[in-house]
């Protein structure tokens, strides 16, 4: 798949495309429908498929308070659009100068003199150009006065309940890993690249890979059994904490993933973890005592569960 960082790299072999646009946070199971769609209509066209994006997400760019934390960085929405089979992403940065685009602007810029689109689908609940102006309607009019087709996929529901990216963090934000599974359409997982910490884990004798979650705020906090895939061909089972770390006075959220029954240095090593069972909170401890013993409490409940749900883990 093909990665376009901003339309100022846009050339002419990119126009003449399906396109479709949106924040895709999580590539749930409603964008994935939003993808089949598309799909089909290039199928018909035969040209490439290009899935629009912005970084900063608007949200972030706003600064809207209680930002609601993002359920995939950059890299992982990328990786995921790829599995789905789409030729390009097109990544466009979210400042100024495009926030100020009017709705029709916005519509001649990067849809009809940067992509040359043929057609393009958007959820039904998709807004564009300064003040959010733009609706379905006007899409739909451009379409028509640009010579390009615009269709919209209706809102998926899932046993009653919608398919959103809200939905998904709520499930998550109470650890009902099994909802936002179902939404998701797969488990949630965090990927990142394995760094140094305080080593104070392999002291109490339960070392720990660091993951950097590269955004401002977790989906998800607490303690949690975990599968991690990119080291071996198999994936590794282990415990992970992921929160401020209250009892050693951290300051900021940090993944730190304890695997076992394996002592490899793994540093700079790009992983996925796996959330696969909420074992409990974050909570401080009264002492480095007690917070050992809790540890060794979760690892043992972890061990246990996955002795038990081997299937369903791998």
């Amino acid at each position: 798949m093909e990665l376009i960082r901003g339309l100022q790299n846009l050339e002419p072999r990119h126009r003449g495309c399906v396109a479709t646009i949106g924040n895709f946070d999580g590539v749930h199971l409603g964008h994935q429908a939003v993808i089949r769609q598309l799909q089909r209509q290039q199928a018909v066209l035969d040209i490439p498929s290009t899935v629009i994006v912005f970084e900063p997400q608007p949200l972030e760019y706003f600064a809207v308070p209680n930002l609601p934390p993002r359920l995939t960085t950059f890299r992982e929405k990328y990786d995921l659009l790829a599995g789905y089979g789409i030729d390009r992403v097109l990544c466009v940065r979210f400042g100024r100068s495009l926030a100020e685009l009017t709705a029709d602007e916005f519509v001649r810029a990067v849809l009809v003199d940067g992509l040359g689109v043929k057609y393009l689908v958007v959820g039904d609940d998709f807004r564009f150009g300064r003040g959010r102006a733009g609706n379905f309607a006007a899409l739909q009019a451009a379409g028509e006065g640009y010579g390009f087709r615009v269709d919209r996929t209706e809102t998926l529901e899932l046993d009653g309940e919608r398919v959103s990216s809200t939905n998904v963090r709520a499930a998550l934000q109470v650890g009902d890993l099994d909802a936002a599974a179902r939404l998701l359409g797969r488990p949630y997982e965090i990927f990142g690249k394995v760094a140094h910490g305080d080593k104070r884990g392999r002291d109490w004798g339960f070392p720990t890979a660091n993951i950097h979650l590269n955004r401002r705020k977790s989906p998800l906090t607490g303690v949690y059994a975990v599968t991690m895939r990119g080291i071996d061909h198999a994936p590794l089972t282990g415990v992970a904490n992921l929160g401020n770390r209250p009892t050693v006075g951290g300051t900021r959220t940090l993944l730190e993933v304890h695997l076992f029954d394996f002592d490899r240095e793994i540093y700079h090593h790009w992983v996925a973890v796996r959330f696969v069972y909420k074992l409990r909170d974050e909570q401080q401890f009264d002492s480095f005592d007690a917070l050992k013993a809790q540890i060794e409490r979760d690892v043992h409940r972890a061990r246990g569960y996955f002795r038990s749900h081997m299937a369903k883990c791998s």
